[in-house]
């Protein structure tokens, strides 16, 4: 398992967070997603070889939120 750490600055409430966790987990291979709207950040523990850190990303900003490069 790999854990990261993304900012989204569009992150404003605890919908958001749902909004993410819900897309999000629907990948294959992630295993824990949690978020702080105040730090407009998501931690998200995934397996590489099952998921790339990318295609959370694209999951993520599929749903309206970039992730800051």
């Amino acid at each position: 398992m790999q854990q990261a750490t993304l900012e989204a600055p569009d992150i404003s409430c605890d919908h958001c967070i749902q909004s993410i966790q819900k897309a999000v987990t629907k990948l294959p291979g992630v295993q824990f997603i949690a978020g702080d709207p105040e730090a407009k950040r998501v931690t998200v523990e995934y397996d590489p070889s099952a998921v790339s850190l990318d295609a959370i990303e694209r999951a993520m900003e599929e749903e309206g939120y970039p992730v800051k490069k």
